[in-house]
């Protein structure tokens, strides 16, 4: 087994229950996390063994530019999407962490985080 992990992946986006944040929009930050067998991509140094973390990204961009509500629905979005795309792989398990940075709440909070394990 082993993994494979994007940290910090920083892109704009328009999600909210606010109006305000379908036009103004805000920065996020998304984390991957993907276990699954990197055997035999570590024994052939070949790239059709293991899952692309250059697509991976891409994935994380495209399903960014879909408006949600919640964050918590743009992270299960992500979760579907690698699965589909890469059921072959037999994924054992996937973690998705977004953050919309400066949130706007009556306060002083840095981000807001939702963590979804599949």
């Amino acid at each position: 087994m082993g993994k494979i992990i994007l940290e910090n992946i920083r892109l704009f986006g328009y999600h909210g229950c606010m109006s305000e944040e379908e036009h103004v929009g805000s920065h996020y930050t998304t984390n991957i996390e993907i276990e699954l067998n990197l055997n035999q991509a570590s024994i052939h140094d070949d790239l059709s063994k293991t899952i692309d973390y250059v697509h991976l990204y891409c994935i994380v961009k495209e399903e960014m530019k879909i408006n949600s509500k919640l964050i918590e629905h743009l992270a299960q979005r992500i979760i579907q999407r690698i699965r589909k795309e890469y059921k072959e792989f037999l994924i054992k398990h996937i973690k998705v962490k977004v953050c919309k940075e400066n949130p706007p709440l009556q306060g002083d909070v840095d981000r807001v985080c939702v963590i979804l394990d599949d």
